[in-house]
């Protein structure tokens, strides 16, 4: 039997290396997302009492959980808990931080591979920077989008966010059921790069694809031809 060279061994050897502690490359896009509490509270076991769209997370577009060692620790954010509170609140716990644990678990140790990012302060204070900088809810308004018993056109809610932002969102809602006649406005995920400038969220060709995964949670990309119901507080 002939042996392998030691040349060649230790080539295989650096080769099978490299695939082993080769990072996986950072994340492209950061997206942050708002949902209503109205249509949140819908699905899940809360009541709604806040009128204002609130921050359900800032994720980046690569890795889930990416560091299970790096644990949550409320301390290092003790300074933001006012805001945290108003405008990432637990809405089904709202005296809990677990919401802000299993955001930072999932995402944010993902999100932190980028160094302006790479603290649980840094991560949790840029995704409030981020969403104070958006003002959402004065957007629409501005737009004459606001919650109430009548029913918008999709392109009506996507178009002021186009207009103002000029960048593609992604907007999804909630579908009472297969054949419902209407569609409850639910989540918008506004995009940015990692200079944390504006960008699209994805191109309309993807939605299709992408309307499986989303699904998960509850919402679905809004159908652009059904009604939108913008619920108010009940």
């Amino acid at each position: 039997m002939r042996l392998c060279s030691p040349l060649i061994f230790c080539l295989m050897a650096a080769v099978a290396s490299a695939f082993v502690i080769s990072p996986k490359p950072m994340w492209t896009k950061l997206i942050l997302t708002h949902h209503w509490p109205s249509t949140f509270c819908s699905m899940e076991p809360c009541h709604p009492t806040i009128s204002y769209w609130t921050l359900h997370g800032l994720w980046p577009d690569k890795g889930i959980e990416c560091n299970s060692t790096w644990h949550f620790n409320s301390s290092e954010i003790e300074d933001l808990r006012p805001d945290m509170e108003k405008s990432w609140p637990d809405l089904i716990k709202p005296t809990s931080s677990g919401f802000w644990k299993y955001e930072w678990q999932k995402h944010g140790t993902c999100a932190a591979k980028a160094e302006s990012l790479n603290s649980q302060h840094k991560y949790f204070s840029k995704a409030l920077e981020l969403y104070h900088k958006l003002d959402l809810d004065s957007i629409l308004k501005k737009f004459d989008i606001t919650p109430s018993e009548k029913y918008y056109k999709f392109s009506q809610i996507e178009a002021a966010i186009e207009n103002f932002y000029s960048v593609k969102p992604k907007i999804q809602c909630v579908h009472p059921s297969k054949n419902a006649d209407v569609q409850l406005l639910g989540q918008i995920e506004i995009c940015f790069d990692t200079d944390f400038a504006l960008q699209d969220c994805e191109k309309e060709k993807d939605w299709v694809k992408n309307m499986s995964v989303d699904k998960v949670s509850g919402f679905s990309v809004c159908d652009h031809d059904i009604p939108v119901y913008y619920p108010p507080l009940p």
